[in-house]
């Protein structure tokens, strides 16, 4: 017995890391599951390995995405679940941002969200339930350099979940999780430096980098009966990494090597 027994998801961005990882999480948990990515090959490989259903859509395109939800609703015979995980990102400075640069960051890390949300809450009205879970990251709690329209697209999606939760209430729960550096397919080139990798395990608090595994786990909760009195929630899956204060945590450090 699973604690998703009956339920039919979606999930966005789902070809790899999070997404992915989700999917499965979810389908061990006895949900039937859809696949959405835009990448054709990629997300049938996942949907084969998961036991679900691929659907090829691009989140920012809000027609491709209300017939992705269409599509999955006719073949799992229902929804009752969706994962908004689907996101893109740049590091860059701000100024040297183009237009197509910033638009697709928006359109496929926020945009997309609020497609999911407005295909998918009406199906889920009607059948008297659902749980919707939104990916947002901590850069959207705590903006970092290089990352403008990521981490405002990021803020916008927390800002998102919590009017959808006001809005959907009692029937629908609408929550959010904001992972920190998670190790996936995207991020495991900047990894793949052991010594970068020393730094980020060093300055954060459980002592290393995240898995796409652990952001699931957390989703699936939130999906599930667990949860059934949360909601308009953001929670950072980030092993305390924004804790520290960066202008005392230095400072703080040398004082208490001197008391070691």
């Amino acid at each position: 017995m699973g604690m998703l027994d009956g339920h039919c998801g979606l999930v966005t961005g789902a070809a790899s890391g999070i997404g992915r990882a989700t999917a499965v999480r979810l389908r061990a948990e006895g949900a039937r599951v859809a696949l959405v990515d835009v990448d054709a090959d990629a997300v049938r490989s996942a949907a084969d390995e998961v036991g679900g259903t691929a659907v090829v859509a691009d989140v920012g395109d809000s027609e491709q995405l209300a017939a992705a939800v269409s599509e999955a609703v006719s073949t799992m015979g229902g929804l009752s679940l969706l994962v908004n995980n689907a996101g893109v990102g740049a590091v860059r400075r701000l100024h040297t941002y183009s237009d197509r640069e910033y638009d697709r960051i928006v359109d496929v890390s926020m945009r997309g969200t609020f497609n999911g949300i407005r295909a998918a809450a009406p199906v889920m009205l009607a059948a008297g339930r659902g749980a919707i879970v939104n990916v947002a990251s901590v850069s959207g709690m705590r903006p970092t350099r290089g990352e403008a329209p990521y981490a405002a697209a990021k803020a916008a999606v927390i800002a998102l979940t919590q009017s959808a939760a006001l809005e959907y209430g009692p029937t629908l729960r609408v929550n959010c999780v904001s992972p920190g550096l998670i190790e996936t397919p995207l991020t495991g080139q900047l990894l793949v430096d052991d010594s970068v990798r020393a730094g980020f395990d060093r300055r954060t608090p459980l002592g290393r980098v995240g898995t796409a595994d652990e952001v699931a786990s957390v989703i699936a909760f939130l999906c599930s009966d667990l949860a059934s009195y949360v909601t308009g929630v953001n929670l950072p899956i980030d092993g305390g990494s924004l804790l520290p204060s960066a202008q005392v945590e230095g400072m703080l450090a040398a004082i208490l090597a001197q008391t070691d």
